[in-house]
């Protein structure tokens, strides 16, 4: 299956574990190289195996999922597949709540989707994370920024302001509607500019802030402050 996007699964309960097997495994594109039963052995099979992406349940015995995902972006590269850029983590739960889906994406998962998403929605979702763009449905994105516009404005840190100086102005307003959860079509449309033309600024931006992929753009663009949560229809 040379090409194949390689997946460890990381889930305490092994009927879980067999039923995401088989449905990876039946993807010509997907391939299952690795299973974890709790997040510290998530954390040391993704060192040794180098996987693309990790399905990451969050609520398992020794070490919790959201541990175990700041853990293996921290530690990347190491396993015998090194050098290799980090997995992208795809949280799969069955708890919808916010205090979850904030704490996913601040340790730097990729995506979050529910263990009941239809089968296909969950392979693609796969695939997307892979490929570097993040999975925030639009009711992740909404309740994001209402969290940020009931949190009281953190101000930005030196180093942050630096970053921000370094900014364009038309990168900002790209920001601001990522931040926003929009598609590069749908900011294209808003800005009046090609798709590859987004598609630029994004890189730059990733570059700039030095984030993994547009989740953590999300959250950085709301933490520093470029953002406007108290206007989320903007």
């Amino acid at each position: 299956m040379t090409g194949s996007l390689t997946v460890l699964i990381a889930d305490d309960e092994a009927l879980v574990r067999a039923g995401f097997r088989l449905l990876v495994e039946y993807a010509d594109d997907l391939e299952v190289v690795g299973e974890a039963e709790n997040g510290a052995q998530a954390v040391s099979q993704a060192r040794v195996l180098g996987p693309d992406v990790v399905l990451m349940d969050i609520r398992m015995p020794v070490m919790d999922g959201l541990e175990a995902t700041r853990m293996i972006l921290d530690t990347a590269g190491g396993g015998a597949r090194s050098p290799s850029p980090a997995p992208k983590i795809l949280v799969v739960t069955t708890f919808d709540d916010d205090e979850n889906v904030f704490a996913a994406l601040r340790s730097g998962a990729s995506g979050f989707v529910l263990k009941d998403t239809p089968p296909e929605q969950l392979l693609e979702a796969i695939r997307i994370v892979a490929a570097g763009d993040a999975l925030l449905t639009p009711s992740i994105t909404r309740r994001l920024i209402a969290e940020f516009a009931r949190a009281p404005a953190q101000p930005a840190i030196a180093e942050g302001r630096a970053v921000l100086g370094n900014l364009t102005d038309r990168e900002r307003d790209v920001l601001v509607q990522v931040a926003a959860g929009r598609s590069n079509a749908e900011i294209s449309a808003a800005l009046h500019v090609s798709i590859a033309t987004v598609k630029t600024h994004v890189s730059r931006l990733l570059a700039k802030l030095e984030a993994r992929d547009r989740a953590q753009l999300v959250v950085q663009s709301y933490e520093l402050g470029i953002a406007e949560p108290r206007r989320p229809g903007s």
